[in-house]
């Protein structure tokens, strides 16, 4: 169940995965590529197109908290524009990191703001 929709109930017959949005997958996917120990605090959503192809352009700010999660965020930053994600349906066309801000006090912080355009298959 996801943290910002604490009502809504999902069916036990239903695998979780059958239902995430492409977005949720996406979400999964950037955090993976940092082991998990960040969080997603801002997620925008455009339709995109061009003559030829279709799809989305996303917008996230990820947030790391402690010394050992921006550590895995800054491998967030090494890795996160040449590798090749796994979204069904999805091809992930492009990523670029936009913005890096660090903070030392109270304690080590680092929000990373992300832009990466997804084109239907």
């Amino acid at each position: 169940m996801r943290a910002d929709h604490p009502f809504i109930a999902r069916s036990p017959r239903a695998p979780r995965s059958a239902r995430r949005s492409v977005s949720e997958r996406l979400e999964d996917a950037v955090l993976a590529l940092a082991g998990g120990l960040g969080a997603v605090t801002i997620h925008r959503e455009m339709p995109w197109a061009s003559i030829t192809f279709a799809g989305t352009r996303h917008t996230m700010t990820l947030c790391f908290t402690g010394s050992g999660a921006v550590d895995a965020g800054e491998e967030l930053l090494a890795r996160l524009p040449d590798h090749e994600f796994t979204i069904p349906g999805q091809l992930v066309a492009d990523a670029q990191i936009h913005k890096v801000e660090h903070e030392m006090l109270p304690e080590p912080k680092l929000r990373i703001q992300v832009e990466l355009l997804l084109l239907e298959e």
